[in-house]
């Protein structure tokens, strides 16, 4: 029993002293196997939004005054933390306009900063001289500035002027950073959408998927030459619907190696990552609402795990750093000096005030429907083509502008001249000035209808091409066959009177010169479905839109942004008409089969041939199965057994 007793004892202690000794060595062997960590902080379609924007509930979001200090607070809890951007940096305020004299968007960014950014389509509204004037600028400026990728939009051999500023400023495919002992290869790309909406940008595009695997190899062999662990990133102004779909998404799926898609362009906001395979998607939103960080931690075997992902607010409780509102204090006078003196106006002169609210920016075109801060900008350039053209006034039939390109919205209160600039912000016209020109052209009665079926037919797959119109009415049916909803279409008189549209005639359609052209390429977009091709008032065939600018008796360009603001400043107080919809464009949703197959195209008439041709195989195929089954039930029920 002793020695039992004994036996038992010493070995207990033995596993005690065992197990005392195995505990260091765990814990030895724990520490030779690191876990990695990585912090990426990231934005995309910030705009130029350097200053706070009211919210429709009363607050403010973005700017990059209070960006700037979540960004030092981001850095305090993660050192090591990368500070990366997906592009469309510029356009979308005031500050724009001193975009090619003196790079504000790349001088913020390096103040804040950020490491690594790339080009969106937007950085192209000024054209490849335009571009290539900001980089030179951005370099004699002598601030900090971020490193700038882009892998497959490039400008052709032929443009030295560019080519120079490009490797002036640095522009590379990728850059390899070394971070916390990790490396990171970063690359950047434009999405083919992108690049179809900078159709002036001169650039040269390749495939997405083609130059991705092109640059991860090219990665993946220069960091094969590191120990350090390693995170491949690709700032991509492409895209993503939020929801699987998209761009982004199906680079992810073709493209092995990519860790990390920072996915701008769609100004999604992804309250948790995608996972494609191997690949996380993440996007926070357009004009600095949000500060996107992700925190990831991966073991030595390459597991990697999400530890952390924020969207955080960029609101009023965030304090304005001081640093950067003095860098924005900086850049004003130079606006109003070099761009608003030829308008008479100040950055923050109150133009009108307004009793009611627009629709706010966050809200706008979500919908298809008539929309008052579309009919006033619709409105605003009729006005102002009366001021330009005086006593040689050629009534406009149709003034329209287009969804995508509104960036702005007003709020109750007063309207500054800065917030009028904000609603139509972009591009840049034929005098290399920023702001979208007007432009006149003719299109014949049918082509107007053809105009409404793209409002009708396209807005529900692409919100940006929604229409709103001064001078015309139509109603549709969203029930009835696509490139066919439109029920009816008028011209409405200056008495308020409306009257048929005739085919033939042509009409004088006045819009910006984006939207122009976009309305231009409406015949391969639909595959010759729809027919839209502008001309001049003789009916010729328009193939160069600047030439059909309008213009101020002192030879300057109409700007879309300056028609709205004059027409604001004409007003005082918005008129109270503005308030609610005047029946512009109305929905008329109905199955009433009248309505359903009222006056179709070929198309819908084909659509609706086959789908006749469809049902009757069906009741054809029906009646035969039904016939079968009663025949063999027939013969059943007669057969009599043998009985012998």
């Amino acid at each position: 029993m002793r020695h039992s007793m004994w036996n038992r004892l010493s070995a207990l202690c033995l596993a005690l002293c065992l197990l005392a000794a195995g505990l260091p060595l765990t814990a030895s062997a724990a520490s030779t196997s690191p876990v990695y960590e990585s912090t990426i902080l990231f934005t995309h379609d910030t705009h130029d939004h350097f200053l706070p924007m009211p919210d429709e509930e009363g607050g403010e979001y973005g700017g990059y005054t209070r960006l700037a200090t979540l960004l030092k607070q981001e850095r305090e809890a993660h050192p090591d933390a990368l500070t990366l951007d997906a592009g469309d940096f510029s356009m979308g305020s005031l500050f724009q306009t001193i975009y090619a004299t003196h790079a504000p968007e790349l001088q913020a960014l390096g103040a804040m900063g950020y490491d690594v950014t790339t080009l969106g389509n937007h950085e192209f509204d000024y054209r490849a001289q335009g571009l290539a004037d900001m980089l030179n600028a951005a370099v004699d400026s002598g601030s900090p500035l971020p490193a700038i990728v882009q892998a497959n939009y490039k400008p052709p051999e032929s443009d030295t002027d560019s080519w120079e500023a490009w490797e002036r400023y640095g522009i590379q495919d990728y850059i390899i950073l070394e971070r916390g002992g990790i490396s990171y290869g970063i690359f950047g790309l434009m999405g083919e959408e992108a690049d179809s909406n900078a159709p002036m940008s001169g650039m040269e595009f390749e495939p997405t998927v083609e130059a991705a695997q092109r640059t991860v190899a090219a990665i993946q062999a220069e960091l094969e030459q590191s120990s350090n662990p390693s995170l491949i990133i690709c700032l991509s102004h492409s895209g993503t619907d939020g929801k699987g779909k998209g761009e982004d998404y199906e680079l992810a799926k073709a493209v092995d190696g990519i860790d990390l898609i920072i996915s701008g362009h769609t100004h999604t906001v992804l309250e948790e990552p995608l996972q494609v395979g191997d690949t996380l998607i993440v996007s926070a939103g357009e004009y600095t609402s949000y500060l996107g960080s992700l925190t990831l931690s991966w073991s030595e075997d390459g597991q990697k795990t999400i530890q952390d992902y924020r969207l955080i607010p960029v609101d009023e409780t965030v304090a304005a750093d001081p640093g950067m509102e003095q860098l924005t204090n900086r850049f004003q006078p130079l606006v109003e000096s070099e761009y608003l003196a030829q308008y008479g106006l100040k950055f923050n002169q109150v133009l009108a005030t307004t009793e009611f609210s627009f629709t706010p920016i966050s809200q706008f075109a979500t919908e298809q429907r008539e929309d008052t801060l579309g009919n006033l900008i619709a409105d605003s350039y009729i006005y102002a083509v009366q001021q330009a053209e005086g006593e040689n006034y050629v009534p406009v039939d149709f003034a329209v502008v287009a969804s995508g390109v509104i960036r702005g919205s007003f709020a109750a209160g007063e309207i500054t001249t800065s917030d009028a600039f904000n609603v139509s912000s972009l591009g840049s016209g034929a005098d290399g000035t920023p702001g979208y020109p007007l432009i006149s052209v003719w299109i014949t009665g049918k082509e107007l209808k053809d105009a409404f079926e793209v409002d009708a037919s396209v807005t529900p797959i692409m919100s940006a091409a929604q229409l709103y119109g001064s001078g015309m009415t139509w109603t549709w049916n969203p029930h009835r066959i696509i490139f066919n909803k439109v029920n009816s279409c008028a011209q409405v008189l200056p008495a308020g009177t409306t009257v048929p549209l005739e085919n033939d005639k042509l009409y004088r359609v006045v819009t910006g010169l984006y939207s122009g052209q976009m309305l231009g390429t409406v015949n391969s977009q639909s595959f010759g479905i729809l027919t839209i091709t502008p001309k001049d008032a003789n009916g010729n065939v328009i193939t160069n839109f600047e030439d059909h600018i309008i213009y101020n008796p002192d030879g300057s360009e109409v700007k879309e942004w300056y028609a709205l603001a004059s027409y604001l400043q004409s007003m005082g107080t918005v008129d109270a008409r503005y308030s609610a919809p005047e029946g512009r464009k109305v929905e008329e949703r109905s199955w009433n089969p009248i309505s359903l197959l009222k006056g179709l195209n070929l198309i819908g008439g084909i659509a609706l041939a086959v789908l006749l041709v469809v049902i009757l195989l069906v009741v054809l195929l029906i009646y035969r199965i039904v016939t079968r089954k009663r025949r063999r039930g027939s013969w059943r029920s007669g057969y009599r057994p043998y009985r012998g």
